[in-house]
């Protein structure tokens, strides 16, 4: 069975090319969204990592609707098994970016009930330029960085999260997979101080000030280990130090 990765150009989507040899494909190879396109796709299995960001989602919501929502229906109608993956935002559609998700989770389930949609939250891993990802280097080296202190969800190792989701590829239906607890963005900035050594002093603490929802923990279809063991796992991973009292680096 040939398996096709769209999205393949983003964090989830190139983690699961890289673990599994599937072909993945970036949009410059498929527009999701022309239907013809998709339906000359020949595929046994398609996962859609496929998304836009939650501004560009604000700023353009027929695009918004067109990738979150019609592009997935599409996907979903030609591929006899079908994987997507949604998200927290969906659990409280507070903007476009929610909204559109939320709405494709149900465009997806119903072109093709055998589909699996996976809502996963707050990921981080190798290859991606975002706060959870590079706040914890950052602190390594000494930088000083900005964390939200009023918001709270689950957070997703990206290697754990495909990991999660190749062991259960035969699942139908809305599914959660998420690392284990609740956190803010406040904490996981001083789990990672306290990791690599760094002053807690280096954080600055902010509120959020845009409009995103404010609680979307999520409990993971398949058990997976704490948010703090898998940060942990992420720096062991990545190679990144800690800086003991002499200013010296030891590896994790």
């Amino acid at each position: 069975m040939r398996a096709v990765v769209t999205g393949a150009g983003g964090l989830i989507g190139a983690t699961i090319v890289r673990r599994t040899g599937w072909a993945g494909l970036s949009h410059r190879d498929l527009d999701i969204t022309d239907e013809r396109a998709v339906a000359s796709l020949d595929a046994g299995l398609i996962v859609n990592c496929a998304v836009i960001g939650v501004d560009e989602c604000e700023e353009n919501p027929s695009l918004a609707r067109a990738i979150n929502v019609e592009g997935p229906r599409n996907l979903a109608r030609v591929a006899p098994r079908f994987i997507h993956f949604s998200s927290n935002y969906a659990i409280d559609p507070v903007n476009v970016y929610g909204r559109t998700k939320l709405e494709g989770e149900h465009a997806v389930l119903e072109a093709n009930p055998r589909a699996l949609v996976v809502r996963t939250s707050w990921v981080f891993g190798r290859g991606k330029n975002s706060f959870l990802s590079t706040a914890p280097s950052k602190l390594a080296r000494g930088e000083r960085i900005t964390a939200i202190s009023d918001t709270f969800a689950s957070a997703t190792y990206v290697e754990d999260l495909v990991t999660a989701l190749l062991s259960m590829i035969d699942s139908s239906g809305l599914h959660a997979l998420v690392n284990e607890g609740v956190l803010s963005y406040l904490d996981f900035a001083r789990e990672a101080a306290r990791i690599v050594g760094a002053s807690e002093s280096l954080i600055d603490v902010v509120s959020e000030s845009r409009l995103r929802p404010r609680y979307t923990p999520m409990i993971s279809s398949v058990p997976m280990r704490s948010w703090r063991e898998a940060l942990s796992a992420y720096l062991r991973d990545e190679g990144i130090h800690h800086r003991d009292h002499r200013g010296h680096r030891d590896s994790l």
